[in-house]
């Protein structure tokens, strides 16, 4: 397998410095619309729910308030549900399929769970269609005490705020090609690695964490999702993105050790969604849908168990 391209910013060899992650940041541009995809829709909520601002991105904090989606009503009677999306911003049907989640299937589910939603944790990389942050860091790996990244610690702040313990957390992702032709070889010349190029799973798949990897949830999930669109296969050497699964369609990462968003809470039900939009078999309304399908599969399993 070979290495990734060359970065054009930087010196091989030589982890960045501020100067660099500054160029890194002039060179973006803004792609689309926060303000028109995000914000919009979420003007138009289902009954019963309530807009809360939880802060704003320093970068533009007029352009890049922070949002979360909960009950008017809080029941104490039943369990609370993190949805999260958009935690990397390009990562577009995470942020998408939150949204429809919330706007056809939460009614479903109201008197079931507090349901919390989060639909777009990164929308500086929503706009200019980024896995990093304006500071050149990974929010999905920086959900840990004191974060570096302002999306990260924004969320877990308010989280911490409401004082609930979630049972079932689900964050929605994307797993895109761009990994191989922007992301990897931005991460190998910022931290002055070597990164390969690797296999794309053609699919969905789910990452569980391998301290609580509870394989019935997660396989409820990949059942929900089937009816929608293909699991990701394993690769010639057995794996999906260099781990063995753990079932069809399933892997697991260490999720607190890591920073992973799926790790900032004690929630017992947790995952990580994964979907392929750049294969040839999908659509953006499929990617969405299979968003929908998790978050459901998911939710019907846990009351059903």
């Amino acid at each position: 397998m070979s290495n990734v391209h060359r970065y054009p910013i930087g010196v091989p060899g030589t982890p960045w410095g501020d100067a660099e992650k500054a160029l890194w940041f002039e060179a973006q541009t803004v792609r689309r619309s926060y303000a028109g995809e995000v914000l919009r829709k979420l003007d138009a909520l289902p009954a019963g729910y309530e807009r809360v601002n939880y802060g704003a991105l320093s970068c533009d904090s007029e352009r890049y308030p922070l949002f979360v989606l909960r009950p008017e009503q809080w029941n104490d009677d039943v369990d609370t549900v993190l949805i999260t999306g958009g935690v990397h911003g390009y990562e577009t049907s995470g942020v998408q399929g939150a949204i429809r989640f919330l706007q056809t299937r939460a009614p479903d589910y109201a008197d079931k769970f507090n349901i919390v939603v989060a639909p777009c944790v990164s929308p500086w990389g929503y706009e200019t269609i980024n896995r990093w942050n304006p500071a050149a860091l990974d929010p999905n790996r920086s959900f840990q005490k004191d974060s570096p990244s302002e999306e990260a610690r924004s969320l877990m702040a308010y989280m911490d705020s409401m004082n609930v313990s979630p049972l079932v957390h689900i964050d929605l992702h994307e797993t895109t090609d761009t990994d191989n032709s922007e992301f990897r070889p931005a991460l190998a010349a910022r931290d002055a690695i070597v990164q390969t190029v690797w296999y794309i799973p053609d699919g969905f798949y789910t990452v569980g964490d391998s301290e609580k990897p509870e394989p019935d949830f997660q396989q409820a999930i990949i059942r929900s999702v089937e009816q929608v669109t293909h699991i990701a296969p394993a690769d010639a050497d057995g794996t999906i993105i260099g781990k063995v699964p753990e079932q069809k369609g399933v892997i697991n990462y260490e999720a607190a050790a890591l920073g992973l968003c799926m790790g900032m809470t004690d929630a017992r039900f947790v995952t990580t969604t994964e979907v392929y939009p750049d294969s040839p078999k999908v659509d953006d309304e499929v990617c969405i849908n299979a968003q929908v399908a998790a978050v459901t599969g998911g939710l019907d399993w846990v009351l059903a168990r």
